[in-house]
């Protein structure tokens, strides 16, 4: 059975994210949050994530990933709530 305080979203980054630590300072964030799931870049210049956590968790990585590294320029963010059965150890970069 889930644990029904436990979120997933899918997050899609836009702008200047890729290059520029977005990936590598995601995964330091999620650590630090205890978030967990995964980061990777995609062909289109966009960086997707899989965020998994409590409510609060979720609001604070979706807070962060909105202003990135200080070398990123976010332009937009998309968020879609998933419901999976998977559930993640750790945050990676995949």
């Amino acid at each position: 059975m889930q644990d029904p305080h436990i979120e997933s979203l899918l997050v899609t980054v836009h702008g200047k994210v890729q290059g520029v630590g977005y990936r590598h300072a995601t995964v330091r964030r999620a650590h630090l949050l205890g978030v967990t799931g995964w980061v990777q870049n995609l062909p289109n210049g966009t960086v997707e994530a899989l965020v998994q956590g409590t409510p609060d968790q979720v609001d604070q990585m979706l807070e962060w990933m909105r202003r990135g590294p200080p070398a990123a320029v976010v332009n937009e963010l998309e968020s879609e709530r998933r419901f999976l059965d998977k559930r993640y150890v750790r945050f990676e970069q995949v």
